[in-house]
């Protein structure tokens, strides 16, 4: 993404699994990056030998409340608990300037508190896991079909498709689809499922599969030209 190491002003960890918080530590480390993560998941990470205790005491992790904003790189960053199975999984809100961004991925489903916190999003990027009559034909294992499809899983397309539609008409004007499954799900099934929710009430979105991902976006840019043609 071009970017350089002395660059990043902090990492926020949302919840331990190990393609989160596997490298961070050891990033940390290396480039004196500062590591931002809720008391669960840092005790999720000692458990896992993932850190050790005196790492606490560098001053490069900061531990947060789970629906406390604190700031970070001029930016206020304000977590708020998901539904996941991780010890104390939150996504975001960022905001800067009178325009905030929404972040929620690795969620099982959909709770009033966290749309309530979604509806002050002017962009969002949303997952949009699986599908899930995909994910019952996959040759996955049960135990992992019940995991992914439950409650403390990932967002079907459905709970996804549920939750955007919670959320317009209000401040929403771009999203971005994230956390595509390639085995269980496919950029042309979510393009026509929220085409349908945002297309009417004149959001528009980008999809960031597993292959490409996504540029950089100027998501202010993006949702004002939103407003012009709304």
């Amino acid at each position: 993404m071009g970017l350089l190491p002395a660059s990043i002003g902090g990492i926020v960890v949302t919840h331990e699994h190990d393609d989160h918080l596997g490298g961070v530590f050891k990033f940390s480390r290396r480039f004196g990056t500062p590591v931002y993560l809720t008391h669960g998941t840092w005790r999720a990470a000692l458990r896992s030998q993932l850190t050790k205790p005196d790492y606490l005491q560098t001053g490069r992790v900061h531990l947060v409340e789970t629906d406390q904003p604190f700031e970070l790189a001029g930016l206020q960053l304000h977590p708020f608990p998901v539904p996941h199975d991780a010890a104390e999984p939150v996504q975001l809100l960022l905001s800067e300037s009178h325009f905030t961004v929404g972040l929620l991925t690795d969620c099982g489903s959909s709770t009033p508190y966290l749309v309530s916190m979604l509806q002050q999003a002017d962009a969002l990027v949303l997952e949009s896991n699986h599908c899930p009559e995909k994910l019952m034909q996959s040759p996955y294992p049960p135990s992992l079909k019940r995991r992914v499809g439950g409650n403390y899983g990932h967002l079907s397309n459905d709970v996804a498709c549920s939750i955007l539609k919670a959320l317009v008409p209000g401040r929403l004007k771009h999203a971005v689809a994230a956390h595509l499954s390639q085995n269980t799900n496919c950029p042309e099934l979510v393009a026509r499922l929220w085409g349908e929710v945002l297309h009417p009430q004149g959001v528009t979105f980008d999809i960031a599969c597993q292959l490409q991902g996504i540029d950089w976006l100027d998501l202010k840019n993006a949702v004002q030209q939103a407003g012009k043609a709304a």
